[in-house]
């Protein structure tokens, strides 16, 4: 409707202008774009019928202030369910309400109430739910044209491509908790060959991204002619679709919530960068340098020096599931046998595979991961450089006689006591608002702050209120304790009756 006033007033003041056969044009056009009635059309151009019909209008509203805050209390009595469970407990609820003298409806209001829609109730309390469930969430969705934009590939779509397909996803390095900012490492594998190149990324960035994509286009000694990612915001935006364009890259994207359309690089991911990595936290310019320099002799010793299995046929026997596997290759094999790959990557990789020592690479890993771990512990570094050669080699025959894991990133943190640090803030009045809680365990945290800071004026801010509600939920697990154990004798001297919850009374 609004969209129809705002066509007639652009075309309204053309049509009083125009000649007569220029004026059952304008109409004919009017009434084909509306719908509405010729007649009815021709009023409307001439302004005789005129009038804001996608305004509000409260002169037809059924459901006034009255019905709505009536409407709020009967929500708030059924403990904040959904229109559609409200609707057929509302004249129960107003029945027993008015019975216990906790409501006094008039009865026009009465009425409304027991007469509205679920799809009604819904629209009235919205701003009410929307206040009541505090700020939202924040989401920040791709757009559609972008999703649009990029084809859809799974993991049947993948029918032996040549090398130079990749798969990309991003491995968050956040430790036990994701709040702040930490470092990601981005991780690209050859469909064919299995051949994997990692980057770590100081944060999340589109633009970055593309930079160091450009930089693993540089380094990988395979052309990239594909591009496939899952449906990460990093991934599907117009800069990183830009720059797979511009590269003559095939850009595809898996199916959401379906990682089986990424099996390759989620594989990867655990075999790799996990393994390789660990699971700590790593934030901040220092740990981003030393993920790099871990990463320079990784991917020469994954792609050059282990092996991987490759599936040849998977075939289906009633519920058992059979798997035939190719020989375990390294990537360095696969690329060489594979008659696709040019002759000259294939001459590069064989010269640049003769010059490489496994051991050296083993021990630079080590040195680097045993960098990574002192940077993330904090602790204290005890070695500046790598072993010796041949100490590292020694270090090999009896690595085994040890029962911990030989990759320092694969230990786990030591553990520290745990002690307050900060002063208690409650300690003097721990002991009144105990009895104010055995008085009434029904009472909640605002409650008993606000009670605090009415004995004692300007002493304890609002900012306490969590750790009240942490001192009272700890109360409350002792009662709850006690009385499933029997310990009757544990519980206050006045009980613990049921809280009389109240809800006051409408007038409409």
């Amino acid at each position: 409707m609004a969209t129809r006033d705002e066509l007639l007033n652009a075309v309204v003041g053309r049509y009083a202008k125009a000649r007569r056969v220029e004026k059952g044009r304008i109409l004919t056009e009017f009434v084909e774009v509306t719908g509405y009635h010729r007649k009815h059309a021709a009023r409307l151009l001439r302004g005789a019928d005129r009038s804001d019909r996608s305004q509000p209008r409260p002169e037809r509203r059924l459901y006034d202030a009255a019905v709505r805050e009536a409407l709020i209390v009967l929500w708030e009595a059924s403990d904040r369910i959904c229109g559609k469970r409200l609707k057929p407990l509302i004249p129960m609820l107003i029945a027993a309400m008015e019975r216990h003298g906790h409501l006094a409806l008039d009865t026009e209001v009465r009425g409304r109430l027991e007469t509205v829609s679920a799809a009604t109730i819904d629209r009235v309390l919205a701003p009410v739910r929307k206040q009541a469930a505090g700020r939202g969430r924040r989401r920040t969705a791709p757009s559609s044209a972008i999703r649009r934009a990029v084809p859809i590939r799974t993991y049947a779509d993948w029918d032996d491509p040549s090398p130079g397909f990749f798969e990309a996803d991003l491995v968050s390095h956040s430790g036990p908790m994701t709040s702040g900012s930490f470092a990601q490492t981005l991780v690209l594998t050859d469909i064919a060959s299995g051949w994997t190149e990692c980057a770590p990324l100081l944060f999340r960035e589109q633009q970055l991204l593309t930079e160091v994509l450009t930089v693993l286009r540089d380094v990988t000694p395979l052309p990239v002619l594909g591009f496939d990612t899952d449906n990460d915001t990093v991934f599907i935006n117009e800069t990183v679709k830009s720059w797979c364009d511009a590269s003559g890259v095939e850009f595809t994207r898996a199916r959401p919530y379906r990682k089986n359309d990424q099996a390759h690089i989620e594989q990867k991911n655990g075999a790799v960068v996990r393994r390789m990595v660990g699971y700590r936290r790593f934030e901040g310019l220092e740990a981003a340098t030393a993920l790099a320099r871990l990463y320079k002799p990784m991917r020469l010793f994954v792609n050059y020096f282990q092996p991987s299995f490759r599936l040849a046929e998977k075939r289906r026997d009633g519920a058992l599931i059979r798997k035939r596997y190719h020989a375990p290759l390294t990537p360095h094999q696969r690329l060489v046998a594979d008659p696709r790959t040019p002759q000259s990557v294939k001459d590069a990789l064989d010269a640049e595979h003769a010059m490489l020592d496994p051991v050296r690479l083993l021990r630079d890993i080590r040195s680097a991961q045993q960098a990574l771990i002192e940077i993330a512990d904090k602790a204290p570094t005890t070695r500046t450089d790598a072993p010796p050669l041949d100490a590292f080699l020694d270090g090999l025959r009896v690595a085994w006689h040890t029962a911990e894991d030989v990759r320092p990133t694969a230990r786990s943190k030591p553990s520290k006591p745990r002690y307050r640090t900060v002063p208690d803030p409650l300690k003097a009045v721990t002991d009144v608002l105990k009895g104010w809680f055995d008085a009434d365990p029904g009472v909640t945290g605002r409650q008993l702050l606000d009670r605090l800071q009415v004995t004692h004026p300007g002493e304890y801010p609002d900012s306490l209120i969590r750790t009240v509600q942490r001192r009272l939920k700890a109360w409350r697990r002792e009662r709850a304790k006690s009385l499933v154990l029997g310990a009757r004798d544990a519980v206050g001297t006045s009980g613990s009756p049921s809280p009389n919850i109240i809800i006051g009374s409408l007038n409409a």
